[in-house]
């Protein structure tokens, strides 16, 4: 299966992004026939907005190759978690790539890593966890739904990643994550509305060599009560992070530009030297060059002029030109 290990080539069976634009995207179960609500097999045939794809046509061709459709073409990508992420379906609310990125590296997890999970939603995050920690980790995830946790279960066992987690209904705020991971997760994640009463049982499935603990909360309220439960638990080095994605516009504008090379010559003033030479002022030096052109004075700019003495004479050096 094509979420379990990279793969050119596309079998029966196989998950599939078909990709028409980057705004629109569908994930595919390559299968030549599938059933109907009369419980009928047929033929299967995905419709999409530039016309229909019939999905037998897309076993034994290339990831990554363009199919025809019957009003246009696509692409047939390899399945990611970040396409994942995209194309689910949705049961719950989900976390996104750039959250998801901070999330794993926060957690500190490898190849090899047991994780605990508490709100298994639609698997979104579930699927970058498995990325990162198989083949030999584990992840544990829980939800409180029932039927939640079958279309997981069957979700994993469809992408071949079965084998590297379980998934269990279980009210871990309650009861806990059970006596079995007591003492052997590397990293807890949890995903749930009231996060600070899981603290506790999260402390006792953690490593005594240590782990990491984070708790994704949309709320401050949320989160300054989980902070208060954790420094209760023994946790230390707490941290509060938000990830903010902003999209910068680079723009193009034509200005006109205005000839200051008569600025370049320097302007003698002549100052008369005498004993009230050091109590000059911005004010008096403004009164002795009053005979400068008049073209100095352009809209939108202050001149500033910097002063130098020179044996009881006084050069005005370049004009500096603030916007």
């Amino acid at each position: 299966m094509s979420f379990a290990n990279f793969k050119d080539t596309i079998d029966e069976g196989d998950t599939a992004i078909l990709y028409l634009s980057a705004n629109s995207m569908h994930a595919i179960e390559v299968r030549p026939k599938i059933k109907n609500k009369k419980d009928e097999l047929i033929e299967n045939v995905f419709q999409t907005t530039y016309g229909a794809l019939k999905v037998r046509d897309l076993i034994g061709k290339k990831y990554g190759s363009k199919v025809e459709l019957s009003r246009g073409w696509a692409y047939v990508l390899h399945p990611t978690p970040e396409l994942w992420t995209l194309t689910l379906p949705h049961r719950t609310q989900i976390i996104y790539t750039p959250d998801i990125s901070l999330i794993i590296f926060q957690l500190e997890i490898r190849p090899g890593s047991v994780v605990v999970e508490s709100g298994t939603g639609s698997g979104s995050l579930s699927h970058a966890l498995l990325r990162c920690i198989k083949p030999q980790g584990h992840l544990h995830t829980f939800d409180f739904h029932s039927h939640r946790v079958l279309l997981a279960q069957e979700e994993f066992a469809n992408h071949s990643v079965a084998e590297f987690v379980t998934v269990a209904q279980r009210d871990v705020c309650e009861i806990g994550f059970g006596e079995e991971l007591k003492g052997k997760a590397d990293a807890v994640f949890l995903d749930l509305p009231h996060p600070w009463e899981a603290v506790e049982h999260a402390a006792d499935v953690i490593k005594e060599s240590g782990g990491r603990f984070v708790s994704f909360s949309p709320c401050i309220e949320q989160v300054q009560r989980t902070c208060v439960a954790l420094a209760k638990a023994g946790f230390v080095e707490l941290t509060t992070l938000e990830c903010l994605q902003k999209e910068l516009h680079v723009q193009s504008r034509t200005m006109s530009v205005l000839d200051f090379d008569f600025l370049k010559e320097k302007v003698l003033v002549s100052v008369k030297h005498d004993t009230h030479l050091k109590h000059f002022s911005p004010n008096t030096l403004a009164q002795s060059v009053v005979c400068l052109p008049t073209k100095l004075m352009v809209p939108g700019f202050i001149a500033g002029l910097a002063e130098k003495y020179i044996f009881g004479e006084m050069w005005v050096s370049p004009f500096t030109l603030i916007n």
